[in-house]
């Protein structure tokens, strides 16, 4: 039988976890329940236990510190991914593991947005910044996912055993979704129904300052995962900038034939050169990105023959 293990994440959820805990209970009955605890106040701890989830803890704060150590301490063969705050009804969890175990997806996404989020969702500016974060991703990224920063997800072992935890935060899905898309993992989106937070639960999020994490996320894995294009926006920019500089002074030399701005001719040359440099840095940088998916295709396949021997 495939060993199914349900990840919940969890900080100060006492209000929601019990009932999160025996929902996916009674949905997957043979899936062992993890719940990590983050430094909880509230008793969260307790309440996960007595539902019949096994209790885990992650001192360092933060959702991706969590998801790390969860990645690496539990083995199983479908990881499903939830929060703790009962926004995800559990009616889609088995669909979501079939979907890995016999039809072999890699990561499959609970698609909020083409649900009911945009009408529950009562939080200010969230609605926007989901609709950013997903035009920029697939727009950098040339895909179109329909939800990148959705909580509900399930995953392969061999994503989980193979995904790079770097982010500390609230980012790390906007990390997953973008490392699934650079490495070519199989995705499946699956809208799934979506509610508020019950009274009484009250969001960890700063709309502000997590969303500007998640954009400054964006922004660094734009340049490591797609490094050419990065670099060619920038020397574009600086070879627009040079132009518009340079095109007064060339006017001018054709009508007068004299240059009487040097200072601001050497500047346009010196903004020319960066973009010259900007493209050059791309190029390189690119051929290393190429390498090292080469790298990570040859770990893929061998950690592939390990898990069927």
């Amino acid at each position: 039988m495939s060993r199914i293990a349900v990840l919940i994440p969890c900080y100060n959820e006492s209000g929601t976890i019990g009932k999160v805990v025996r929902d996916y209970r009674g949905a997957l009955p043979e899936a062992d329940i993890y719940v990590y605890d983050n430094n909880s106040t509230d008793g969260t701890d307790r309440i996960a236990k007595e539902a019949g989830a096994i209790v885990r803890y992650e001192k360092r704060q933060g959702k991706g510190n969590v998801i790390r150590t969860m990645f690496r301490e539990i083995d199983a063969d479908c990881y499903l991914m939830i929060d703790g705050d009962d926004t995800y009804p559990a009616e889609n969890a088995r669909e979501m593991v079939r979907s890995v175990l016999e039809d072999h997806v890699d990561m499959v996404i609970g698609d909020r947005l083409s649900s009911t989020y945009f009408t529950e969702n009562k939080r200010r500016f969230h609605n926007t910044g989901n609709r950013l974060v997903r035009g920029l991703i697939n727009q950098i990224f040339e895909s179109d996912v329909r939800d990148i920063m959705t909580g509900y997800r399930a995953f392969s072992r061999l994503f989980v055993k193979t995904f790079p935890v770097l982010s500390k935060g609230f980012e790390i899905e906007t990390e997953m979704t973008i490392h699934a898309l650079d490495k070519n993992f199989l995705l499946k989106e699956i809208p799934v129904a979506y509610r508020d937070r019950p009274e009484g639960s009250v969001s960890k999020l700063n709309t502000v300052k997590d969303g500007l994490k998640v954009l400054k996320t964006i922004g660094g894995l734009f340049r490591n995962y797609r490094p050419l294009r990065f670099f060619t926006w920038i020397a574009a920019l600086f070879w627009l900038v040079s132009l518009i500089f340079f095109l007064p002074v060339l006017v001018e030399y054709i009508q007068t034939g004299l240059v009487p701005r040097f200072p601001t001719l050497i500047v346009c040359a010196a903004l020319a050169a960066a973009g010259v440099v900007a493209e050059v840095c791309g190029l390189i940088l690119d051929v290393v990105v190429k390498k090292h998916r080469q790298m990570y295709e040859l770990f893929l396949n061998m950690m592939y023959r390990q898990d069927k021997e």
